[in-house]
């Protein structure tokens, strides 16, 4: 299970330990985006103190329908309790947890400044 808190502008926030494959690791604060369809989203800053290798370039259509180029990479983050090897994408905003690491979770969010957000593998 992964719990984490809403946050002051009521997003869902959980903080995540992610490692690249240089051995380096990193807590990071993300907020849960339904919106997103990838695995976790970091910024370059981050990215970088990773020593995260490019695995590759994609595009990507955001809500304001315009069309995005970044890189992503390959890393490893702590989720329930398992180490997975996931993608990252590389975007200059903050952390971003998306649907492909929810899949197979059940998300509760209650939602209100400090409320919980917890994470759990589905029984389904």
């Amino acid at each position: 299970m992964i719990e984490g808190t809403v946050n002051e502008r009521l997003e869902a926030a959980v903080t995540l330990t992610v490692g690249g494959t240089s051995g380096r690791e990193s807590s990071v604060d993300a907020v849960v985006d339904t919106g997103y369809s990838g695995h976790l989203t970091l910024p370059p800053s981050i990215v970088a103190s990773l020593g995260l290798r490019p695995a590759g370039t994609s595009r990507a259509m955001l809500a304001d329908g315009s069309e995005v180029r970044f890189n992503f990479y390959g890393a490893t983050v702590l989720w329930a309790g398992r180490a997975l090897d996931i993608q990252v994408d590389e975007a200059d905003a903050v952390p971003l947890v998306g649907m492909d690491l929810l899949h197979g979770h059940r998300l509760q969010i209650d939602v209100k400044n400090g409320g919980s957000v917890l994470i759990e593998t589905s029984a389904v």
